[in-house]
């Protein structure tokens, strides 16, 4: 045998491995297949070069698209956190009609009623409100049962949370424009989880949806928002960290008429609010964005368990932004619900949004009357 022929068996044998090692390679170098398999590739290798590259018997399939989510309905998750709600607010409900229930109401009751709502966050103008009316009530009804007292008690908690506001969100542009919704609030009041959310809502109510991070002083904010836009299909525009906060809401609304978006939503920067410095920069968020399209709805995130600081956050903000609507988290068992009649009359504008638990769809909109009755449930 010649060298030359020694040679080409040489080249052919190195040739026919290295496409074996290749195709082992190629599939995310996992275990080895089983020697018989080997071999069959390696023999139509060489038996049939024309043919495509074999595939092993073992390979997976290429791994499919991740499917979106389906974001719950408002109305199906409203029933569901109705049942939570009257859980954990059960306490203040029981508190007002275990007084209300007394066979004699003397002034030592009507202070610990008093003394109950006030505990809540009712705040003291409406407390003194509803106690005056409860009195009259029962000396002119002449009630004298648990049954009519608890009646009263849910009319006048009603009356004062006010079913007559309009809590729809604004969120619809005109002349062809999308509606701008500008989040606000402080951070750690679950600001940025409420935009996500928010965007869920409006996604399983067939609205198209663009997400804008201008709190650019948190690159986590930032990475946190266009995950929860991920998860849903919705796009975040996004700057770089540090950025002006006004650019990024400028360049998110630019998106949202480009490509015929119902809804921008964009989440602001929420360091102290009594620093003057954010203020500022909040009101010229507001002023650049509406360069291009007027806010539609500015929403104020308080968290429901920090009682007067929340109603101080209120003010300030209220006073550099025009607030719309009030969205409260963490109204859970923490929470006193009396805060709801509190911030409303803080600032003259209604809660449309409240946010029980962690679960992706736990914000649902607010209604006086239902959440009354968990109260009192």
């Amino acid at each position: 045998m010649t060298t030359l022929v020694l040679l080409l068996i040489v080249l052919a044998v190195v040739v026919v491995l290295g496409a074996g090692i290749a195709l082992v390679v190629g599939r995310g170098r996992k275990d080895l297949p089983p020697p018989a398999e080997l071999d069959r590739v390696t023999e139509e290798l060489i038996e049939h070069p024309e043919h495509p590259e074999p595939h092993l018997g073992d390979e997976e399939p290429a791994a499919a698209v991740e499917t979106l989510e389906r974001p719950e309905a408002p109305q199906g998750r409203l029933v569901r956190l109705r049942a939570r709600l009257a859980r954990s607010q059960g306490t203040l409900g029981k508190g007002l009609l275990a007084v209300l229930s007394r066979s004699t109401l003397d002034d030592d009751a009507w202070e610990e009623l008093e003394d109950t709502l006030l505990a809540a966050d009712v705040g003291v103008t409406a407390t003194d409100e509803l106690v005056a009316n409860l009195k009259t009530r029962v000396r002119v009804e002449g009630i004298d049962s648990p049954e009519a007292a608890k009646a009263a008690l849910r009319e006048e908690l009603v009356r004062l949370i006010d079913p007559t506001y309009d809590r729809t969100l604004d969120a619809t542009g005109a002349d062809g424009k999308p509606g701008v919704v500008l989040v606000v609030g402080v951070n750690g009041t679950g600001k940025t989880t409420t935009v996500g959310r928010l965007a869920r809502v409006l996604v399983a109510e067939e609205k198209s949806v663009v997400l804008g991070a201008a709190d650019t002083f948190r690159a986590a904010a930032a990475d946190q928002l266009q995950t929860w836009g991920e998860r849903v299909g919705v796009p975040t525009v996004r700057g770089p960290e540090g950025g002006d906060p006004a650019s990024v809401g400028f360049e998110t609304v630019q998106r949202g008429i480009a490509d015929g978006t119902d809804v921008v939503l964009v989440d602001t920067a929420g360091r102290l609010h009594t620093k003057a410095g954010l203020m500022d920069e909040l009101g010229k968020v507001k002023r650049v964005i509406e360069k291009q399209a007027p806010v539609t709805e500015v929403l104020l995130v308080i968290d429901a368990t920090t009682g007067q600081n929340g109603l101080t956050q209120a003010r300030v903000f209220g006073e550099v932004v025009d607030v719309t609507g009030i969205v409260l988290t963490k109204l859970d068992g923490t929470a006193k619900g009396g805060i709801v009649i509190a911030v409303q009359r803080e600032l003259g504008v209604p809660v449309k949004f409240v946010g029980l638990g962690e679960g992706a769809d736990d914000l649902a909109p607010f209604e006086a009357e239902e959440f009354v009755d968990a109260l009192l449930s």
